[in-house]
This record gives structure tokens, sequence and C-alpha cells, in this order.
């Protein structure tokens, strides 16, 4: 008995832990056999049944379409960027200008949720990149590119990784940077209760793992 509540509480211990056990976010296979609609009426469904267990009216005014109003939020906007359909296209442009020193886009809004709590993290993308191929991309496809893989349950760990992943890519180029700056929700709204606290996680590879860029960079970004 001892034994059992012992292990309990390690393996709670470590859940509390960001660890990502994968690049990619982890799905089941017939994932995607359900369309939108379909899953909507599902989770509305149990999303019902949570509050009604939680001892929520659901006859109430205010309470009885809010089943219905999360699951389009989960379907349509939180989670959209499960949906491999959702994923952005991202256009290359000649470099007529030959610009070929760092192009940095700092300070791209970052809405996710944990995967462990589903509570929202929020902060800051700053990415950076350098054309090897005489092409850039276009400014605001770098934004959507966070947004698509920002919207799925998350660990900034490896939000951090796909984004960098996804563009070096859609540059077939190796000189990328990506800085993510955010607050956890499951940090400051619950268990340790700490407010003041950001987690920041980077990835640097070609020219940006050279000491000189990194710190252009990162001064850049301050």
């Amino acid at each position: 008995m001892i034994e059992d509540v012992l292990t309990e509480k390690l393996l709670s211990e470590i859940n509390e832990e960001h660890f990502s056990s994968s690049l990619d976010t982890p799905m089941r296979e017939g994932a995607f056999n359900l369309n939108d609609t379909q899953k909507i009426k599902i989770i509305a469904e149990h999303f019902k049944q949570i509050m009604h267990t939680l001892g929520l009216d659901l006859t109430d005014d205010s309470l009885k379409d809010t089943p219905l109003r999360v699951a389009k939020m989960y379907v349509k906007e939180a989670f959209s960027g499960l949906n491999p359909a959702n994923k952005p296209q991202a256009a290359l442009f000649d470099n007529k200008y030959q610009y070929n020193e760092m192009l940095v886009e700092k300070n791209i809004t970052l809405y996710s949720y944990c995967e462990h709590h589903f509570v929202p993290i929020i902060g800051k993308v700053h990415v950076a990149y350098i054309s090897s191929n005489n092409k850039v991309i276009g400014l605001s496809k770098i934004n959507r590119i966070v947004e698509y893989f920002a919207k799925r349950p998350q660990v900034q760990e490896r939000l951090t990784n796909q984004i960098a992943n996804e563009l070096k890519m859609a540059l077939n180029s190796e000189h990328v940077a990506v800085v993510i700056d955010a607050v956890h929700l499951c940090v400051s709204s619950r268990g340790i209760k700490d407010t003041n606290s950001t987690t920041i996680t980077s990835y640097y590879s070609g020219k940006f793992q050279e000491e000189k860029l990194k710190m252009e960079f990162l001064a850049l970004i301050k």
C-alpha cells in the first residue's frame, strides 16, 4: 500500500515536468477519420458531461450553450493546428534586392495550450533567417507558421523545434534561429502559482551557431 502511494506520488511529480517525447505532436491512428462537424458534436457532448459532473446547471441561460461553444473553439480555433489541412503554404519570392544578411521578425504573438493541463501558454516568438538559395519568404507566412504549430496542445520545447524545422524546409536554408519567451498558466494559475517567471527556449542552426551572429540576433530581439 505504501509503495503504491509513493509510486503514484512519483508519477504525479514526473507528469508535472514539461518534457517532450517527440518532435512530432503525438497523434493516434485514425486521427483524421472524423470531419470537423462530427468532432464538434462529440466534444460538445463530452464537455456537457464534464460540466454536469462538476455540478453546473446546464438549463441556465448562461451555461446551456457552453458545451457547443467550447467544442467549436477547440476544433476551429484553439487546436486547429492538429489538422494538416490547415497548414499554411509558404510561398517564396526571389531575393531581388540581394539581401544576404539576417532577417528578423520579432515579437510574434504566441497563444498555445499546455498539453499537460490544457491551459494557455502566452508569449512572444522571435525568428531570424538568412537566405541561402536567393529566395525569401513573405513576412506574414512566418506568423502563420508560428500560429499553425501553436494551435495544438504543446510543450514549448517541441513548439520551438517545430517552428524552426518548418522554416528550414520552407526556405531550403539551414540558417534559422528561433527564440520563444512565454508564460505558462499551468505554472502561474495553478500548482506553484508563480506569476513572475517566464520560460525561454531557443533553436540555432547553420550560421546562427556562430557566436557573433547569435549575439547579434539576441541583441536585436532584446
